[in-house]
């Protein structure tokens, strides 16, 4: 709603400022970029709209799009990792990134993405348990 709400108001102030046809026709292309970046971004709708991301017990992450392809993601590290978001750098010939928030996620799925994040690998069981004695 944010997307759509900046572009609407960036159009009415074309619409205040420019006079003509000129105004109109620019602040309708602004009010349509802001319906297409709401449509690519934030509801993810577009073929190139991550679906998924998998994290392989290697180590490595695959981030999967909409239309089949995949990508390798790594940690950006530093402040890219926080308790509300993760961004992630997809290792494509795209060359893009990944804004994951905390609200995008189930808490469980949010809290391994971060681990991930920051260690590079996952909570595991250790090889050799120590034995239980009850």
């Amino acid at each position: 709603m944010l997307i759509l709400i900046f572009h609407t108001a960036a159009a009415l102030c074309f619409l205040t400022v420019m006079t003509g046809w000129t105004g109109v026709a620019l602040g309708s292309l602004v009010f349509a970029l802001g319906i297409a970046a709401a449509w690519d971004r934030a509801l993810l709708r577009s073929r190139r709209s991550p679906s998924g991301i998998e994290i392989r017990s290697s180590g490595e992450a695959i981030c999967v799009f909409s239309n089949g392809d995949s990508a390798a993601v790594e940690a950006q590290g530093g402040s890219a990792v926080t308790r509300h978001w993760v961004a992630l750098r997809l290792r494509s010939p795209l060359r893009g990134s990944l804004l994951v928030a905390s609200g995008m996620l189930p808490v469980e799925s949010f809290r391994l993405l971060r681990l991930w994040a920051l260690w590079g690998k996952l909570p595991g069981v250790a090889q050799q348990q120590l034995p239980v004695r009850l």
